[in-house]
């Protein structure tokens, strides 16, 4: 005989987690996480599957992202290992660039003191320098948008606070990955899960855009001609991303 699935209300739990009831009760209202069982009282209760999505939950935010983009990881079925994995690497290779720029500002530092003038290939392998600290990401941006464009992109990133790294660097490529999957998994464009994506996908494009049109038409283009950059994939050819594309717009006319 099965035992029955072991539920908490909403004051255990959140004694349990060391969050507040007030919490709890937001995050059911915006759906990040709503209790799946009902009490024979017809009580709301959490199951134990409900729990670990609090600790999935819970999770992510130590890393610092926001809720709606803990419920993006979550519900397009993001993998948190994978997340903390990339995010590490790119933090390991922001402070190796960084280093390499600190000897570099260093050494030009002491030349000035000096009141010597540094040649020019000295110069320029600091420019190069300077330019490795940006994400591979912003990098490639910047062969295809001009400077107002980059200048308005910026000022939308800088509007989002901390929260633009994670958008732009980790979940923007993981949804795409999450996006190609589900084509490779013969997945129906009109699927619920592929619309999410999509939705979400559209999200962050309107958010670094501002709802600028021909800015977003430039950031597309950006993507068309740089997967590998804006992917996260150093591999990815040319044309990884054409089916890919094709199965996102089908996605959309069938949303609309």
């Amino acid at each position: 005989m099965p035992t029955e699935e072991q539920t908490w209300k909403v004051g255990p739990l959140a004694e349990a987690s060391g969050l507040t009831v007030r919490t709890l009760h937001h995050w059911d209202q915006i759906g990040l996480l709503a209790p799946s069982r009902r009490t024979a009282s017809g009580h709301r209760a959490y199951t134990e599957q409900d729990v670990v999505r609090l600790y999935q939950i819970l999770a992510l935010r130590r890393l610092g992202l926001g809720l709606e983009t803990v419920a993006t990881c979550l519900d397009a079925g993001v993998d948190p290992l994978r997340l903390v994995r990339e995010h590490l690497a790119a933090t390991d290779a922001s402070l190796a660039a960084l280093h390499d720029l600190r000897e570099r500002l260093a050494r030009l530092h002491t030349d000035l003191a000096a009141e010597r003038e540094p040649g020019t290939a000295d110069l320029l392998r600091l420019l190069r320098a300077v330019g490795a600290t940006g994400p591979a990401a912003d990098r490639a941006l910047r062969r295809h948008l001009d400077d107002d464009q980059l200048h308005a992109l910026a000022d939308h990133a800088a509007a989002l606070g901390p929260a633009a790294h994670y958008l732009l660097e980790v979940e923007w490529p993981q949804l795409y990955r999450r996006a190609e999957e589900l084509r490779r998994a013969g997945t129906d464009p009109a699927d619920p899960r592929v619309r999410r994506v999509v939705e979400r996908l559209d999200e962050l494009s309107r958010l670094f855009s501002g709802g600028d049109a021909t800015l977003s038409a430039a950031v597309r283009t950006a993507w068309r001609e740089d997967p590998a950059a804006l992917s996260g994939d150093p591999q990815a050819p040319a044309d990884a991303w054409a089916d890919l594309r094709a199965f996102l717009d089908h996605a959309r006319r069938a949303a609309s």
